[in-house]
């Protein structure tokens, strides 16, 4: 019987492909359906960002981080004003805390809303992405309520909130919340316990607790291989240690591991929501007394010649930050997320620098998918849920 020989062939998948979720390239080498090898290419979607900021006054680099990760853009926001924050020395009132902490739980819902739909969607379960995209037009809606955007509300800024909550916003959340856990039930009932769902994602994509660890992993990621990681538990800001929630693990490591974590994350968001709902009084202070970094309401720039010429000064030459160095991270949808904001002491930053947690899901995914089937490849890249300008920028 003659020999069997096989020959290995090497394919593009993207950057075009739809299910790369952007511009990502991957070199693959196959033996047959089998991945031999895998070389992520990078770079189709550099926007200079973190460059853009030295040109940009303190404020006007709100809109860029935003952009940066735009399904986490509330998430963004708050952890580049809390790092400039820090090194003005200023401590933004308790309203404002639970304002941020509401806002960035509901865009971690958000977030999750478009992964679970889209991933869904990939391996057959179409149904799923109609039913996620329901329910994220009512967080837009939020959004739109509390600033007239949908997708980059650029709601938060140094030293507080742009203006105050609007009216009916209450009610707007806690509609969406008592409606929300039941929809939530639905996406487990249709994917849960899927046959076709389970042999799709068991034992598909796994990375140990170890090499999670190696490959710098935060977020749900990490956490459904064991590691028991959350910024909000291990570095609290804004208040978090007075909340009651849970951080879901596994300890599977597969992509179903992942959206188990995910599912379980937005229970949890919707408890620590309805926690911060109550905390927040309908009317009080939006941001901090400090006539340097904060604008004086409209009917004293109407009224006052000094409210005038502050208004003036702030929205024309900005504020200046105190020369140094800060970095505070925050719990994002993908996992730690954070600025290393470097400042010379005038009013433009001198340095910004982000840390990306789509680029370190990026640098693992060789480990994810090798030896394993092409067609798993499209499963494993959903279940990291990168954001390409996240790893670009």
């Amino acid at each position: 019987m003659p020999e069997l020989r096989t020959e290995t062939m090497t394919v593009n998948m993207g950057p075009q492909h739809p299910s790369t979720h952007g511009v990502l390239r991957l070199v693959l080498t196959l033996d047959g359906e089998t991945v031999c090898s895998a070389s992520p290419t990078i770079g189709f979607l550099h926007t200079g960002i973190e460059k853009t900021t030295e040109q940009k006054k303190w404020q006007q680099v709100i809109p860029l981080v935003e952009r940066m990760d735009y399904l986490s853009a509330q998430s963004n926001s708050m952890a580049f004003c809390m790092s400039v924050e820090k090194l003005l020395g200023v401590e933004i009132p308790e309203r404002v805390k639970n304002i941020r902490v509401l806002l960035a739980e509901l865009q971690r819902i958000n977030s999750h809303l478009v992964w679970l739909g889209t991933h869904g969607m990939e391996v057959g379960a179409v149904s799923v992405m109609l039913y996620c995209f329901r329910e994220r037009e009512l967080l837009l809606n939020i959004n739109e309520m509390i600033a007239g955007f949908r997708l980059f509300p650029s709601y938060m800024r140094v030293g507080g909130l742009r203006e105050d909550l609007p009216r009916g916003f209450h009610e707007a959340v806690r509609s969406f919340l008592d409606r929300f856990a039941g929809k939530l039930d639905e996406y487990e009932d249709l994917l849960t316990r899927n046959e076709i769902y389970l042999k799709r994602t068991q034992g598909v994509g796994v990375i140990s607790k170890e090499d999670a660890v190696a490959y710098s992993l935060l977020g749900p990621i990490a956490r459904a291989a064991g590691v028991d990681y959350d910024v909000r538990k291990v570095f609290p800001y804004l208040g978090y240690e007075t909340y009651d929630f849970n951080v879901p693990t596994k300890t599977a490591g597969d992509v179903y591991a992942r959206y188990q974590v995910r599912v379980a994350e937005m229970r949890e968001s919707m408890k620590i929501c309805r926690q911060a709902l109550d905390r927040i009084t309908p009317t009080g202070k939006w941001a901090i007394d400090d006539p340097r970094i904060t604008p004086p309401p409209k009917d004293r720039v109407y009224t006052e010649m000094e409210a005038l010429i502050q208004h003036f000064l702030i929205y024309s030459q900005g504020f200046t930050v105190p020369a140094g160095e800060a970095y505070v991270p925050v719990e994002g949808p993908r996992g730690e997320q954070g600025f290393s904001v470097f400042s010379d002491g005038t009013n433009r930053p001198w340095r910004i620098k982000s840390r990306a947690p789509s680029l370190l899901a990026c640098q693992a995914l060789e480990r994810m998918i090798v030896g394993g089937l092409i067609a798993d490849v499209i499963a494993v890249i959903g279940s990291i849920d990168v954001v390409m300008g996240d790893v670009d920028r």
